[in-house]
């Protein structure tokens, strides 16, 4: 059995675009976070070590 896929209206494909952006700025806003939690828990000196 094939599924034939259903044609999406515009504003259905406009609905699915505007939540993946929001998706997109969740994961992006965790991953700023997770950053920053990261960092303040290795104190400010993991940014100062030689290279």
């Amino acid at each position: 059995m094939s599924a034939v896929p259903k044609q999406l209206t515009p504003e259905e494909i406009q609905r699915r675009r505007k939540r993946s952006v929001a998706i997109a700025l969740v994961l992006a806003a965790l991953v700023a976070i997770f950053y920053v939690l990261t960092i303040a828990k290795l104190g400010p000196q993991v940014l100062n070590r030689p290279l």
